[in-house]
């Protein structure tokens, strides 16, 4: 139990002092709301659209890909520290590894994932004009 009481002190402290803040924010805060300030702040700019509204498939597809890369640098940096230990058997491991997130990485490169800028939209639109001009 005595390894486990540091943790413990840190967490009661942690948590003993968001509670403070919020509870001293709620007797000493200002509280005259306006419309303007209970409305949603949204970079300065005033808000388009409903909040509820479907994102784009692709706004899910880039957050997996941020989550696989993200693992394969916490992976990778334990790796690294323990390299001479490891030796040829580790090596080869995270060749492996290396190989099989380049893998997803040409699959989601071949997809379109990555294609996030205009020329791809504008292709497409250029695309469809051509389709009219030779239709008229």
């Amino acid at each position: 139990m005595d390894g486990w009481f540091g943790i413990l002190l840190m967490i009661g402290l942690g948590a003993g002092f968001a509670g403070a803040m919020i509870l001293l924010s709620s007797f000493l805060g200002p509280r005259n709301p306006t419309p303007e300030k209970l409305a949603p702040y949204e970079c300065g700019m005033p808000a388009v659209g409903d909040a509820r509204e479907r994102q784009s498939v692709k706004f899910y597809l880039v957050a997996m890909v941020f989550l696989l890369f993200d693992i394969e640098v916490a992976f990778l940096y334990p790796w690294a520290v323990a390299l001479l230990d490891l030796g040829w058997t580790g090596f080869l491991q995270i060749v492996t590894f290396f190989l099989i997130l380049s893998v997803g990485y040409i699959y989601i490169w071949r997809k379109g994932v990555l294609d996030w800028g205009p020329s791809k939209m504008l292709n497409a639109e250029q695309g469809m004009l051509n389709e009219r001009r030779h239709i008229a």
